[in-house]
């Protein structure tokens, strides 16, 4: 459902190659990414920059009349940028999904679908392995936790940022921090965010069993209660994961774009749960800099 138009980027040589891999001609090259927008007018604007760079285009994007907007993570290299590209989304009526990919995945769509059903009872707890730097890994580990829980909203965070001396200088991140901490949501789950060694891994535990996905997605764990022991606990063995079909996340994440134009539906991310994803981040920052205080 998607043509690849045109693509922008000051590196002429880079975006030459772009050009030649995906057929894009050379008249359809931009060293101006204005240019693009207001000669090629895309529906859909990919915006793969990092950070720093993304509020400035997102926005022009959205004024120039793009449709909708896939932005690439973190979302913005400060919360008042992210403000403003809410702002101007909600102002034009533009669909956005960052690309935290693991919310468009059909094996975490399927654990989410056995979280809600509540046939191993109600979400207590959440467990992920790895957030590694913030902006970059963490804005995946944080949406997945954000997605399983409904998206439900942050009471407070508590964390502790192993290099953030190093890296903090006054409201400045020379780099980008490595981060781990508690984050409990306002509906009483509570999530603790690890960089524990196990990589990817992530774990829901309900009242009466778990859900667990291993190895980034490629292993997925039932357990539910088959017994008691003689205190009459449950004891908690192997059931079958329900099957899925296993698709390209990133193409899920074009196609619920696709979809919220097709539709006027809202995409199943949207540029305030962005936002909030990116709160997140700067609130495990700023507990840091408050010795570990609650934010």
């Amino acid at each position: 459902r998607t043509d690849l138009v045109a693509c922008s980027d000051l590196r002429i040589d880079i975006m030459g190659q772009v050009g030649t891999r995906y057929g894009i001609p050379v008249e359809k090259q931009y060293a101006d990414y204005r240019e693009l927008l207001d000669r090629e007018e895309p529906d859909i604007v990919s915006v793969a920059t990092q950070p720093e760079h993304r509020a400035e285009i997102v926005i022009a994007a959205a004024t120039a009349g793009a449709r909708a907007i896939y932005a690439e993570k973190a979302f913005s290299a400060s919360l008042a940028e992210a403000d403003r590209m809410v702002e101007a989304c909600t102002q034009h009526g533009v669909a956005l999904n960052m690309g935290t990919n693991r919310r468009f995945d059909p094996g975490y769509d399927q654990m989410k679908t056995v979280i809600d059903s509540g046939q191993i009872g109600a979400l207590q707890n959440l467990i992920i392995h790895q957030t590694s730097a913030l902006f970059n890994g963490a804005s995946h580990s944080f949406d997945l936790l954000q997605r399983l829980n409904s998206d439900a909203p942050v009471a407070w965070v508590q964390a502790h940022l192993p290099n953030g001396d190093e890296v903090i200088d006054g409201d400045i991140l020379r780099e980008d921090p490595v981060g781990h901490g508690i984050i409990q949501f306002a509906n009483g789950v509570t999530a603790y965010a690890l960089n524990s060694g196990r990589g990817m891994e992530v774990e829901a535990i309900c009242e009466r069993g778990v859900v667990t996905a291993l190895g980034n997605g490629k292993e997925w764990q039932l357990r539910a209660p088959v017994d008691q022991d003689h205190r009459g606990r449950d004891i908690l063995g192997p059931m079958e994961f329900p099957s899925f079909e296993r698709r390209a996340a990133t193409l899920c994440l074009v196609e619920d774009l696709v979809r919220a134009l097709d539709t006027g539906e809202p995409p199943r991310g949207g540029a305030e749960l962005a936002r909030a994803n990116t709160e997140l981040i700067f609130a495990f920052v700023e507990s840091h800099q408050r010795g570990g205080a609650r934010v």
